[in-house]
C-alpha cells in the first residue's frame, strides 16, 4: 500500500471516528469537530519536550527507563536540555520542540518532562494546524496547562492533564495511564481507598461543595496559569463544561483572588460541574484570621448550583488522574466520580 493511500485511511478513519464528539469553534474559524489522538502501543516511541523550566541530564536517564517499564520508546526534543535563565530554552527553540514532535511521524505521544512555567509564552508560536492534521497524545500538567487547554482550543484534539516524564510513576498512576491511553477505556475515576493503621487519610480527603450529576466536556488544569490565560484567544468555550483545577504552594487568599478573577471573566457562570482537585502547600501560615480554603470554595462555588466538590486525585500529588481535557464525562459530586462517556483515544 502507498504511503499517500495509508495516510488517506488513516485521516478518514480518524475522521470517522470524531463524528462521535461534539464540535468546537477552532483558531477564529467555523466549527470543527474535536479529534481523539491514537492510542499508544507496546513499542511506540514517545517524544519528551520540556516546555517550561529546565531539567538536568541525570532526569533524562531515569525517564527513559521509566517508560522503557511501560514498553516504550523515547526520542528527545532537540532543544530538551536548553538553558535560558529559570526556562528551558529560548521561546522559539521550545515551541520548535513541541511543532517537530507532532510533525515526526516516528513519534506516536508527546510528554512534557516537567512543568514549572514558560508554556503562556510559546503559545503565539505553535503551529495549530499541523497539530491537527497530525493528532497525537500531548500529555502534562502544572504549567503544561497551557498547552493543553490551547491545542484543544486551537486545534481540536483531545489532550491529556496526567503525569509528567519526571512524576512518581506508581501503580495507582500508572493504572490510569494504561486503561485511558494504552486500552482506550472509557474509565470511572474514583480517589484511592486508604486501609490500614497509621496511614494519613488526609491525602485522600474529601469535602463536597454542593451534591449533584452532571455532564459535559471535561476542562481544566492548575488555576494560577488558567487565570493567567484568562483575556488571550487560547482558552476554549466553557459554556455547560466540567471546570476541574488544581494548585500547589497559594496561600488561601491567593486562591479566592484566583478563583475570583475565574467568577469576573464570566467563566464560572457559564459551566455546569466544578472539581477541585489538591490544594497541595496552600494551608495559612502565620495568619490566624484567614479563612479556610473550604469557606472560600462556599463563597465562590457553592451559589453557582452546580455539582461540585473538593479533593480528587488531580494535582501535585503521587495518586494522579489521567484526564482527557475535551473528553465528554459525568460527574457524581455525591459520590465523587468522574465517568468518561467515551473513550479519549482512537483505536488506531
Amino acid at each position: 500500500m502507498s504511503r499517500t493511500r495509508r495516510q488517506f485511511l488513516k485521516t478518514f478513519a480518524i475522521s470517522a471516528i470524531a463524528t462521535q464528539f461534539p464540535h468546537v469553534a477552532i483558531a477564529n474559524s467555523s466549527p470543527q469537530t474535536i479529534l481523539q489522538p491514537p492510542r499508544l502501543k507496546i513499542g511506540d516511541t514517545v517524544g519528551l519536550i520540556n516546555p517550561a523550566s529546565p531539567i538536568d541530564a541525570k532526569d533524562i536517564e531515569e525517564v527513559k527507563q521509566t517508560l522503557a517499564n511501560l514498553g516504550l520508546k523515547v526520542k528527545l526534543g532537540a532543544h530538551i536540555l536548553d538553558r535560558y535563565g529559570y526556562l528551558a530554552g529560548k521561546d522559539s527553540d521550545r515551541a520548535a520542540d513541541v511543532n517537530a514532535m507532532f510533525a515526526d511521524s516516528s513519534v506516536q505521544a508527546i510528554i512534557a518532562v516537567r512543568g514549572g512555567w514558560g508554556c503562556n509564552r510559546i503559545l503565539p508560536l505553535i503551529n495549530y494546524s499541523l497539530i491537527r492534521q497530525h493528532p497525537k497524545i500531548l500529555m502534562g500538567y502544572s504549567d503544561i496547562t497551557s498547552l493543553l487547554l490551547a491545542i484543544y482550543a486551537k486545534s481540536g484534539i483531545i489532550t491529556f492533564h496526567g503525569p509528567v516524564a519526571t512524576s512518581t510513576w506508581n501503580q495507582f498512576t500508572v493504572d490510569y495511564v494504561k486503561r485511558i491511553l494504552f486500552n482506550g477505556e472509557a474509565a470511572t475515576l474514583q480517589n484511592p481507598i486508604y486501609t490500614g493503621e497509621n496511614l494519613n487519610q488526609n491525602k485522600s480527603r474529601v469535602e463536597a461543595i454542593a451534591p449533584g450529576k452532571a455532564r459535559g466536556i471535561l476542562l481544566g488544569g492548575n488555576l494560577s496559569v488558567l487565570a493567567a490565560m484568562v483575556g488571550s484567544n487560547y482558552l476554549p468555550n466553557w459554556e455547560r463544561t466540567i471546570l476541574f483545577v488544581e494548585e500547589i504552594g497559594e496561600e488561601v487568599y491567593r486562591v479566592d483572588r484566583l478563583l475570583t478573577q475565574l467568577k469576573l471573566a464570566g467563566i464560572l457562570d457559564r459551566i455546569a460541574g466544578f472539581i477541585f482537585g489538591q490544594c497541595t502547600d496552600c494551608d495559612p501560615k502565620g495568619k490566624e484570621d484567614s479563612l479556610t480554603l473550604a469557606q472560600v470554595l462556599s463563597d465562590r462555588i457553592q451559589p453557582l448550583g452546580i455539582p461540585a466538590w473538593y479533593g480528587s486525585s488531580i494535582g501535585h500529588i503521587k495518586d494522579k488522574f489521567t484526564l482527557p481535557v475535551g473528553g465528554l464525562v459525568e460527574i457524581d459530586a455525591s459520590k465523587n466520580i468522574i465517568q468518561m462517556l467515551k473513550p479519549a483515544v482512537s483505536s488506531l
